[in-house]
């Protein structure tokens, strides 16, 4: 186990697996992403643990591909970009990221997986989780016949005052 990362109960790797369903997790990011990949019918290959590790090891986070890409650059993780980019998808749509788009031009990969907002800080590109669990929609559109709802997503775009 990595001294650097704490164990903590609400961090990345306890939500993405309280929320999937998946079984206790240790506290040790290298065993726990090697759980979640396996619970979520991922096949824990050298590339999705170490990407696991960077996404998972660090508590609640959001980030591009483009910034994953860098940090496993940077730890010498031997990816290329189409790699970090199927790597996110695929764990989206194993329920272990939620993807937030802002502006429809840039994606998000968010790694608490519950049900929340965000705001986005335009001067600095950054997603924070909006923490208040009060909020809501007052009114939702009637759903074309045939269509559900699946998840409500509203990011407040923040500025600096002028």
């Amino acid at each position: 186990m990595n001294d650097e990362v704490p164990a903590v109960k609400d961090d990345a790797v306890h939500l993405a697996a309280r929320g999937a369903g998946h079984p206790a997790l240790t506290g040790c990011p290298w065993h726990d992403v090697n759980e979640m990949l396996q619970a979520a019918g991922l096949r824990p290959t050298r590339q999705r643990m170490a990407l696991g590790w960077l996404l998972f090891g660090k508590g609640a986070r959001h980030l591009t591909a483009e910034m994953l890409y860098e940090e496993a650059t940077l730890a010498k993780v031997p990816v290329s970009l189409a790699t970090v980019y199927n790597t996110l998808n695929q764990l989206t749509d194993a329920g272990l990221l939620r993807q937030v788009s802002v502006d429809g031009t840039k994606t998000y990969f968010d790694t608490n997986v519950s049900a929340h907002h965000h705001f986005y800080l335009e001067h600095n590109h950054e997603l924070v989780d909006i923490h208040d669990s009060t909020m809501m929609l007052s009114k939702m559109p009637d759903v074309p016949e045939g269509y559900e709802v699946s998840r409500v997503d509203m990011v407040v775009r923040l500025r600096k005052k002028r």
